[in-house]
C-alpha cells in the first residue's frame, strides 16, 4: 500500500508552503525546454533557466515551458517568484503524492494530474505527477522525469496539425490534459481485457495464482480510481468557473474531456465490480470443491463404520465364538462386508448423494 500514501516525515512540523520534495528524485539534473508556437513559426529549444524562458515569451504566440525534474528546490522557488505562483501551489508541485486537483489563482489555472504507466511484462501501474500551469501569456508543465508523455502533442505542433497553433495557450493546456486522459482509457482497456480473460481461466483452473492476479487487478483498479475520479470532479468545477483562463470558444472541448473522464470512472467501477464477482466465484468454487471432498470422505467413513463394527466383533479375543470353528466363516464374513458396502453405495446413489 506504499503507493497510496508516501513518506511525509520530511514535511513533519514545517509550516504550510515549505518547499520539500515528497517522493523520489527521478533525474540527476533539471532540464527546461521552451517552445514558441504560432501559425507560421515554431521555436523549440532548451534553456538554462526559467528566467531565460520568461524573457523569450511572446504574448502574441503560444508559449510552452516544459520542466523535467522537480527535485531542484531553488529552481522551484525561482519559478514561483518569476511567475507569481503562491507557496502552497509550489508545495503541491513538490508533493508527488498530491491528489489530482484544480487550483484557480489570480494569475493562473493549475492542474495537478497523474500520468499512468504500465510496467512492462507486469500488471502493475506506476504514476508520474504532472503539473500544468496555465497563464494568460504561457503554459508551464512540470514532470518528474523525462519521458514521452506529451510526444503526440509535440508531433501535432511540429506537423501543424489541428488547432494548437491558432487556439491559444488554453487549448494547448486542454490538449495536454486530453493526452493524459486518453492514456487512462488505454490502460483501463488493457486491464479490462485481462480481467475478462481471467474469467475464462477461472472455470478451467483453480490455483492460488489466479486469486493473486485478482487481488492485483483490484489494487490497480483502486489506484486508477484514486487518480482519475478527482480529475472528473475538477473538470466539473472548471466548467463552472467563470474566471478561469479557458476561453469560451474552448469550453466545449473541456465538456468533451469531462465525458471521457466519466467513461473512465464508469469503466473502472464496472471492472472493479467484475473483479469482486470473480473473487466471489473463486471462493465459491473452492468452497464447493471442499464440500465435494468432504462428501466423498463422509461417504467412505459411512461405509467403513459398519464394516469396522463387523471386523471389530470378530477381532475380539473371546475363547468361545462358534463361528470361528465353522469351515466357511471367513468367506461368509467377506460376503457380509461386501453386501454391506454394496448396499450402502446403492442407498447413497438412490438418495443422489453420489
Amino acid at each position: 500500500m506504499a503507493r497510496f500514501l508516501k513518506d511525509r516525515s520530511k514535511a513533519k512540523g514545517m509550516v504550510p508552503g515549505s518547499l520539500v520534495l515528497i517522493g523520489k528524485q527521478k533525474m540527476e539534473k533539471t532540464v527546461i525546454q521552451y517552445m514558441q508556437i504560432d501559425t507560421e513559426t515554431l521555436v523549440e529549444e532548451e534553456v538554462s533557466s526559467t528566467r531565460e524562458a520568461l524573457d523569450k515569451i511572446n504574448p502574441e504566440a503560444v508559449n510552452w515551458i516544459n520542466i523535467y525534474g522537480i527535485h531542484d528546490l531553488d529552481m522551484i522557488q525561482t519559478l514561483g517568484s518569476e511567475f507569481e505562483l503562491p507557496a502552497l501551489l509550489l508545495e503541491d508541485i513538490l508533493n508527488t503524492d498530491q491528489q489530482p486537483k484544480y487550483d484557480n489563482g489570480e494569475t493562473y489555472d493549475a492542474f495537478i494530474m497523474k500520468m499512468m504507466h504500465q510496467v512492462e511484462n507486469s500488471n502493475r501501474i506506476h504514476a508520474e505527477q504532472i503539473t500544468i500551469i496555465l497563464r494568460k501569456d504561457c503554459i508551464i508543465t512540470l514532470q518528474e522525469r523525462r519521458g514521452d508523455v506529451f510526444t503526440p502533442v509535440r508531433e501535432r505542433i511540429r506537423k501543424n496539425k489541428g488547432r494548437i497553433r491558432s487556439h491559444g495557450n488554453d487549448y494547448l493546456a486542454y490538449a495536454l490534459m486530453d493526452t493524459i486522459v486518453d492514456n487512462y482509457t488505454i490502460l483501463i482497456e488493457n486491464i479490462g481485457t485481462k480481467v475478462e480473460d481471467l474469467e475464462d481461466r477461472l472455470f478451467r483452473q483453480m490455483d492460488t495464482k489466479i486469486v493473486e492476479e485478482i487481488y492485483q487487478f483490484k489494487t490497480e483498479l483502486n489506484y486508477l480510481r484514486k487518480s482519475i475520479r478527482p480529475v472528473r470532479d475538477f473538470l466539473v468545477l472548471l466548467n463552472r468557473t467563470e474566471d478561469s483562463y479557458i476561453q469560451e470558444k474552448n469550453q466545449k472541448f473541456l465538456a468533451d474531456l469531462y465525458e471521457l473522464a466519466v467513461q473512465c470512472t464508469d469503466a473502472i467501477e464496472l471492472y472493479n465490480s467484475l473483479v469482486s464477482d470473480q473473487l466471489n466465484i473463486y471462493n465459491s468454487n473452492m468452497s464447493n470443491k471442499m464440500n465435494e471432498v468432504m462428501k466423498t470422505l463422509t461417504i467412505f467413513a459411512s461405509i467403513f463404520i459398519p464394516l469396522t463394527f463387523v471386523a471389530g466383533i470378530y477381532g475380539m479375543n473371546f475363547r468361545y465364538m462358534p463361528e470361528l470353528d465353522y469351515k466357511y466363516s471367513y468367506p461368509i464374513l467377506w460376503g457380509i462386508i461386501l453386501l454391506l458396502a454394496g448396499g450402502l453405495l446403492y442407498y447413497f446413489k438412490r438418495k443422489k448423494w453420489l
